[in-house]
This record gives C-alpha cells, sequence and structure tokens, in this order.
C-alpha cells in the first residue's frame, strides 16, 4: 500500500477529486442534521457514516426513522437504494478484480458515487494502465472525499442546530447527483433507467414508507436491462445484413 501512494496516479487522483469537496461537504452537514434530527445521537451519527458511507442510502434510512418505519422496510429501502454498487463492482472488476484480496475489500469499502464517476471515467481513458497505477489512482479519490465526508458529517451533528436555513444545505443533494449522473447518461440504456427512475419515484411517491422507491429502483434496472436487450439483439439484426 506505501507504494502506491508514491504514484503520479495517486496524486492526480487527490487532484482530480478536489471539486467534489464542495459538493461532499454540504451533503455530509446535511446529512448530520437530518440525522439528528431523526433521534440519532452522535455516535449512533457517526457509527452509521464511518460504517455505511453511503449518502443517499443514510438519507433514507434518517428518514424512514423519523417516520417511525419497520427497521425491515429501513433496511430494504437502505439495500434497495444502494444497488447501484454492484453495478459499480461490475464494472470495475476488469480493471481491479485481479488486486490482493484485502486491497479489493478495502476498495469495496471505500466504494462510493464520487469514487466510481471519477475511476471509471479513468479508467476508460487509459484502459492499459497497470493494475497499481488503477489503485492508487482510486484511493488517491478517497484520500480526498473520505474524511471530508467523515468530518462534515460530525460538524452537522455537533453544531447542525446554529447553522442558519438561508444556507439551504439541501442543494447538496441534487447537485451532487447531477454532476456525478450526467456525464454518464451516454447510452439508451442508461437514459432509459434515469428516466424509468424519475417517472416511476414521481408516480409511486403515495406508497407509504417511501417504499416506492423501492419499486421505482426495480423497474428502473428492468428498463435498463431491457434496452440493453433491446440494442444486442438490433446488432445482432444489423450484423448479417450488413453482410450481404
Amino acid at each position: 500500500m506505501p507504494s502506491l501512494l508514491h504514484r503520479p496516479t495517486f496524486r492526480r487522483g487527490l487532484r482530480e477529486a478536489l471539486p467534489f469537496i464542495l459538493m461532499v461537504a454540504p451533503f455530509g452537514l446535511l446529512f448530520g442534521v437530518v440525522a439528528q434530527e431523526a433521534g440519532l445521537d452522535l455516535y449512533q451519527t457517526m457509527a452509521m457514516t464511518i460504517l455505511v458511507i453511503a449518502g443517499s442510502s443514510q438519507f433514507a434510512a434518517a428518514q424512514m426513522i423519523a417516520d417511525n418505519a419497520p427497521a425491515l422496510i429501513v433496511l430494504a429501502t437502505a439495500l434497495a437504494v444502494n444497488l447501484r454498487m454492484a453495478m459499480y463492482s461490475a464494472s470495475l472488476t476488469p480493471h481491479l478484480g485481479q488486486a490482493p484480496t484485502w486491497q479489493r475489500a478495502l476498495v469495496a469499502y471505500l466504494l462510493i458515487d464520487q469514487a466510481y464517476a471519477l475511476a471509471s471515467v479513468e479508467y476508460d481513458k487509459r484502459p492499459a494502465a497497470s493494475l497499481p497505477d488503477k489503485l492508487a489512482y482510486f484511493f488517491g479519490t478517497m484520500t480526498v472525499i473520505a474524511p471530508v465526508w467523515y468530518g462534515a458529517t460530525w460538524l452537522g451533528a455537533t453544531v447542525g442546530a446554529a447553522i442558519p436555513p438561508w444556507l439551504a444545505l439541501d442543494f447538496a443533494v441534487p447537485i451532487t447527483f447531477l454532476a456525478m449522473v450526467a456525464p454518464m447518461l451516454r447510452t439508451l440504456p442508461h437514459l432509459a433507467a434515469a428516466t424509468m427512475s424519475v417517472v416511476a419515484s414521481l408516480a409511486l411517491a403515495w406508497m407509504p414508507h417511501n417504499t416506492g422507491l423501492l419499486a421505482a429502483s426495480a423497474l428502473a434496472m428492468m428498463a435498463g436491462a431491457q434496452a440493453e436487450l433491446w440494442l444486442s439483439r438490433h446488432k445482432l439484426r444489423r450484423g448479417p445484413e450488413e453482410a450481404r
């Protein structure tokens, strides 16, 4: 691990992750405030932040706890929100799958939206980079992001009540996801999944305990998979036609 820290790719990861501080810091502050309002104490808030390290599922869980939702529904919703991590892992496996087990475990723990967004772009631009260089880049990004997330959450949980309403920290949530998702909407399956998730989330907002999010997540994955299947079949049909 120490050898990775001296690689140029580690420093590039550090540098390219810096802009995300502008999004992660208010995001963490807001979660600290929301967790306190949901009834979590400082230790519970920080335990969730450090162990889960997944802002969107943490927000969903905290808000459902505040609504006195059943524990099973809270867990199911948090897991559904985080299902995208399985897709992230599959996407990074061709690049990092040969790393030692402990390094893959650390990558799995640190795998969040911002790190994935940066790493996927980096690996697409430099597919021939060595495994140590790819690992160094990933760890470089999280060396910046993870401490900011932990620190901002702690600050929000301890002094959140003193943050004036006019700061409107809630802007951080949509801005963060727009900044990460927009550049990734490059294919029909991506667009189909994103569109379905928006439409279904709005249409199913009436469902109790935010369970509409669970249904919307499932429908979005189905839409993306169906679009991918349609594209594959379309390519297969075009192949013989072009050969003739």
